[in-house]
């Protein structure tokens, strides 16, 4: 597992690369599901953005996980 990476000297954790891209990702995912209309079907709109944003940032966490691996 990468723990930092480094850009221009300077140490940065994975983690905070990987809650920017979840929330590049989350941000164009909650635009869709507004254009689609499926917020009409939720019920707890800021419990659902909140789950969606921890399930996308677990996947991505995942996924770069078993790339470097």
């Amino acid at each position: 597992m990468i723990g930092e990476f480094d850009i221009y000297g300077v140490l940065v954790p994975a983690l905070l690369i990987w809650l920017l891209v979840a929330y590049g990702v989350y941000v164009a995912a909650r635009t869709a599901l507004s254009a689609a209309g499926a917020y009409r079907f939720i019920w707890h709109r800021p419990l659902f953005d909140l789950a969606l944003y921890v399930v996308l940032l677990g996947a991505i966490v995942f996924i770069a996980v078993k790339v470097t691996s």
